[in-house]
């Protein structure tokens, strides 16, 4: 197991060197080095500080998508968010992901099953967010390069599936505890009573969907966060001076989180540059100046979780190691 799971670490580091010699072919690192240091500082620090913005709605959508499960406040969350954030930035696997999982778990005794139900909620109205993002920009900028609509293509039916798969099963769980009871037939006892257990905690972790309410407040701070974090990639456009609308922005968002989804080194170190670049170029920016603007504004969305979750990984009373440890505890889910 450790030599796959060092085999899928090179394989990430690979991708992403791949994408960052892509982003550099032919370009001049001192122009790009130049373009970087030409940034207004305070426009890139109010970036910084907007993407905490970015955060809190992360944590107000949390508490709609746990509500049904337990009451909790953004206050609440927050910390979890940073943490996990901080987790993906630095370690593979989407380690971060799964140390929220455990922290649930141990904070607020919200069983393993509804948590990653509820977390994968997230992320598939995440996916969805993202291609939003990029299909309506699309309609409206034609010179956006055609890796978008690709990426949009291949990731789609992966979220909508996904999403509908949700839907049915919030609104007619018994239909997934029918087929979950037929399938389980043939099954030893033990291992029946688990698979049960397991769909009940799917469809409490999927409870929240049933609510109007609930519904509504997740794919609002779902678009209203999107949107904030898009706004901080705006504030570092016009920290280069970049005469370039919200839209492409959003459509920008949208790749890149998209692309993400391609199996890179942690905080998608070249993928990231790649599609910044490629969408920048499209909209007519000199190739050494959109780089330097993909290197800053990723540096923008990476530093201010990762060094806010350090401080709560150390308020939770937990070390760095935790965050490694937490796909241990993964495999033992899984």
């Amino acid at each position: 197991m450790k030599i796959k799971r060092l085999l899928l670490v090179m394989l990430g580091m690979l991708v992403s060197i791949l994408f960052m010699w892509s982003a550099f072919y032919n370009l001049d690192p001192w122009q790009v080095w130049l373009g970087i240091q030409t940034a207004n500082r305070q426009l890139v620090l109010g970036g910084m500080l907007l993407y905490y913005g970015a955060m809190v709605l992360i944590a107000v959508r949390w508490t709609f998508v746990l509500r049904s499960i337990q009451p909790l406040t953004w206050t609440n969350l927050f910390p979890l968010v940073a943490i996990g954030y901080m987790g993906n930035n630095i370690y593979p696997f989407r380690a971060g992901e799964v140390l929220r999982i455990v922290l649930l778990r141990r904070n607020h005794a919200i069983p393993y099953i509804q948590a990653t139900t509820a977390t994968l909620v997230e992320r598939v109205f995440d996916g969805v967010v993202m291609l939003t993002f990029i299909v309506i920009p699309i309609a409206i900028v034609p010179t956006l390069p055609a890796e978008m609509r690709w990426v949009a293509q291949l990731t789609a039916p992966i979220f909508l599936l996904f999403l509908g798969a949700f839907f049915i099963c919030a609104a007619r769980p018994m239909w997934l505890r029918g087929v979950v009871a037929w399938g389980v037939r043939p099954l030893s006892q033990g291992l029946q009573a688990r698979l049960l257990a397991i769909s009940e905690g799917i469809i409490q972790g999927l409870e929240s969907l049933r609510s109007i309410p609930n519904l509504l407040g997740v794919i609002f701070f779902s678009y209203a966060s999107w949107m904030v974090e898009a706004g901080v990639y705006y504030v570092v456009a016009l920290a280069f001076n970049l005469p370039i609308e919200y839209g492409v922005i959003v459509a920008m968002v949208g790749g890149v989180n998209l692309a993400g989804l391609i199996p890179s080194a942690p905080g998608m170190v070249g993928v990231f540059e790649r599609f910044v670049q490629l969408v920048l170029v499209a909209v007519g920016i000199n190739h050494e100046i959109a780089v330097a603007y993909a290197i800053t504004a990723h540096v923008v969305i990476w530093l201010p979780p990762t060094l806010i979750g350090f401080v709560f990984l150390g308020q939770q009373g937990l070390k760095l190691s935790t965050i490694s440890q937490a796909n241990q505890i993964k495999e033992q889910i899984e």
